[in-house]
């Protein structure tokens, strides 16, 4: 079986989070200036790209483009500890490679599609941790449990995306990803309270993941499997 070299994943994961910013924040930016794709294309949008991307570079480098999945599966054991920098490097890299390509096309208009607290801080901050750990326990199970339909993968994902982008968006800005943030931010200036949307989507991902890790964690024949067995005497 081919094996990717960590370089070339590495670059899928920035390939993947640049489309994702200048997808999903583009998206933001067209809607301020054209006022036509509304909040629910803006969150269709955020929830698409991560589905085409998903499938188009999953089977490189896992389509993480999250610095929060990249931790919280390493906590869980599902991923490697020294591959970890490389891959919140290049998401990050890809993030704000995205936020430059808007500025370029668009212009400073609606900060980059930066993320910034509609509401409380601590508001948007457990909003954060919840629409985090909503998308972590998609990804988990349909990446790592062999019970879970693999081919659904892109879609369920994608559509977790969606539905917390509908919902938290008007609020928290509803990134659940570092990088997604810090790009534009870093080229807009937009540093309002981005300490929540450093903070928040880890705690989230990694108390997920390890519920979900306890939760997969059952025997193997339940009470009603066992019955249905045939009798051996």
């Amino acid at each position: 079986m081919l094996q990717t070299s960590l370089p070339r994943k590495a670059v899928a994961e920035g390939v993947g989070t640049f489309a994702l910013v200048t997808a999903g924040c583009g998206a933001i930016m067209v809607d301020t200036q054209t006022h036509t794709l509304t909040h629910v294309g803006v969150a269709l949008t955020f929830g698409l790209i991560i589905m085409v991307m998903i499938a188009a570079t999953g089977h490189l480098s896992g389509a993480h483009f999250n610095p929060a999945v990249t931790i919280a599966f390493a906590l869980t054991r599902h991923f490697p500890w020294r591959q970890v920098p490389f891959y919140i490097l290049a998401q990050i890299l890809g993030a704000v490679l995205g936020a430059v390509a808007l500025r370029g096309l668009f212009g400073p208009i609606a900060s980059l599609g930066a993320t910034i607290p509609a509401g409380g801080v601590w508001q948007s901050f457990g909003l954060e941790v919840l629409l985090s750990a909503v998308l972590m326990m998609v990804i988990i199970s349909v990446a790592t449990d062999t019970r879970a339909v693999g081919q659904l993968a892109a879609l369920a994902i994608g559509a977790a995306v969606t539905l917390d982008a509908m919902w938290g968006g008007p609020i928290s800005g509803a990134s659940m990803n570092p990088a997604r943030s810090l790009g534009p931010a870093l080229i807009a200036g937009a540093w309002q309270d981005q300490w929540v949307y450093i903070i928040a989507p880890i705690i989230g991902t990694c108390l997920s993941a390890a519920l979900y890790q306890w939760l997969r964690a059952t025997p193997d024949i339940t009470p009603i499997e066992a019955i249905k067995k045939p009798d051996r005497a």
